[in-house]
């Protein structure tokens, strides 16, 4: 090829191709800040990425129409993991490698973070999980926090309900061995409970993640035993089918949950079969307070519908980090670490958050009763 065609046309083509290249390694916008999401877009706890994704979009829209951070648009860049561990992992490593972003959102799903965390860890890249309640995901580090209360806490508030409000004095425990929030929240709970002077009668285990979706066996043991109430500490799409099979052989007593239940597609799955039974959560769309009832109008105008917790979690994670963007004045990942570590007093839509020494969120839990196919405020326990 000549110099002057080679000019005209391999030259051209050359260029194009290098754009295209640039424009899938990530290249960075002008005058913006990358903020990384990993979340559950598609797969079995799709409702949980989808809403939290919508609450950080909806932070970062208000947050860039206010004028940004530092003078730049905040630029949030989602990776879908697909309700899978090994998925996370390899969506984290991406945003970071790939996209450069100056701090990391996610993940809801224990499992999933704690996949995710260790990659933050090791690159020294500031993460922040919504809603992960198992306390190893804080554990991993020292760039790693959370907004959301632990399971400890999220244990002793069901186990202290279970007792004291509805005066059970014989539990059974099913949950799914593996998944880190279930096992976790289910170990919390019983020690909590004992404590108090109730019983466990018997723990049934299954697996969501080897696909069970038949839990009569394990529910006809639990009825045999007789308990005032089951504690069923797994994910929304397990549970709606557990409380239709925990009816249909006989089972009345109350289910009680945390806050892996929160999700519209509960009552969808388990309909009528879930009537009077009980979760713990991280904030109640009841809550009349006009911080509250804003973000609410504002989120139902954006997507049509009530935010869920996850939602709200995931909007106030947003509204943290960019506060900490501000504080730190500055996109260094150190400099970012230090400002999170600092937060306190702030007043999100799921409770003024304060972080303590282990990084962990210092608020209350609400507790939440199914009822006429809605979440229906019950009471407020505080940390």
């Amino acid at each position: 090829m000549s110099r002057s065609l080679w000019h005209r046309v391999a030259a051209p083509a050359l260029l194009l191709a290098l754009a295209a290249l640039a424009a899938g390694c990530g290249v960075k916008k002008a005058n913006t800040i990358r903020i990384g999401e990993f979340a559950s877009l598609t797969g079995d706890t799709a409702t949980f990425g989808i809403s939290t994704r919508n609450g950080i979009e909806l932070a970062a829209q208000e947050i860039n129409a206010a004028g940004g951070v530092l003078g730049k648009q905040v630029e949030v860049l989602v990776e879908d993991n697909r309700s899978q561990t090994t998925e996370a992992a390899t969506a984290v490593t991406r945003l970071i490698n790939q996209y450069g972003v100056v701090a990391v959102l996610g993940e809801v799903a224990s499992s999933r973070s704690l996949a995710g965390a260790p990659i933050c860890q090791r690159n020294r890249i500031p993460m922040i999980t919504p809603a992960s309640t198992n306390p190893a995901v804080t554990q991993v580090g020292d760039y790693i926090f959370r907004i959301c209360f632990i399971d400890p806490f999220q244990g002793t508030v069901m186990a202290r309900f279970a007792f004291n409000t509805l005066k059970a004095r014989k539990v059974a425990v099913l949950f799914d061995k593996s998944q880190d929030y279930s096992t976790g929240l289910a170990d919390f709970f019983r020690e909590e409970f004992e404590r108090l002077g109730g019983k466990i009668t018997t723990e049934s285990s299954y697996s969501s993640v080897s696909g069970d979706i038949d839990f009569k066996a394990q529910l006809t043991g639990i009825r045999a035993k007789a308990p005032d109430a089951v504690f069923v500490p797994g994910y929304y799409n397990q549970v709606g089918m557990i409380a239709k099979q925990s009816r249909e052989i006989g089972i009345t007593v109350p289910l009680l949950g945390g806050d892996g239940w929160d999700s519209p597609k509960l009552v969808e799955i388990g309909g009528k079969a879930l009537e009077g039974d009980y979760f713990s959560n991280h904030y109640s769309v009841e809550n009349k307070s006009p911080h509250v009832q804003a973000f609410i109008t504002k989120y139902r105008r954006a997507y049509g519908d009530a935010p869920d917790a996850m939602a709200a979690l995931g909007y106030d994670s947003a509204r943290i980090l960019c506060d900490a963007i501000r504080r730190a004045g500055s996109t260094e990942a150190q400099a970012i670490r230090d400002a999170i570590a600092q937060t306190s007093g702030f007043e999100g839509v799921t409770g003024t958050i304060t972080l303590n020494a282990e990084r962990n969120a210092v608020k209350p839990a609400v507790v939440l009763q199914v009822k006429d196919g809605r979440f229906r405020y019950v009471e407020t326990v505080q940390p």
